[in-house]
């Protein structure tokens, strides 16, 4: 049996395109693996600490998997490799220099609250779902 702790990601909680991020990853994730806590909580300004990742500076959603956390390009990658499925496909762009698959990250990063939208409060799961956010 798999640690429930071992696939977690942190994200943007006021961040519609985060927040539609997680909803996709939880409709994607059959065998419910996946954990989520906003960066904006307890727990994720904790991981971040843990991790030494800078939370000023946090334009980024975080996939800590068995212990090693991964951001940008590189975490959203393993994300979708690990859903399974058709989504592994997506994984071969880890072939490109990461520099470059991080450069266009963070020009959606940067631009997500203006392209997507913001919410004034963090997402709150439903009931259903309240079980696999951390806080």
């Amino acid at each position: 049996m798999e640690d429930k702790l071992s696939h977690i990601i942190l994200f943007d909680g006021v961040c519609n395109l985060c927040s539609s991020s997680v909803q996709f990853i939880i409709k994607q994730d059959k065998s419910s693996k996946f954990r989520f806590a906003s960066i904006q909580s307890e727990f994720g300004q904790s991981q971040l600490l843990k991790f030494k990742i800078n939370n000023t500076t946090m334009d980024s959603f975080v996939y800590i998997k068995e212990g090693i956390a991964f951001i940008k390009s590189t975490a959203g990658l393993k994300v979708l490799r690990d859903i399974g499925g058709l989504w592994r496909i997506i994984y071969l762009l880890i072939v490109f220099p990461k520099p470059l698959r991080d450069w266009v990250y963070d020009r959606i990063a940067k631009n997500r609250y203006h392209m997507f939208g913001k919410n004034e409060s963090c997402m709150v799961p439903t009931p259903e779902l309240k079980s696999r956010f951390l806080s």
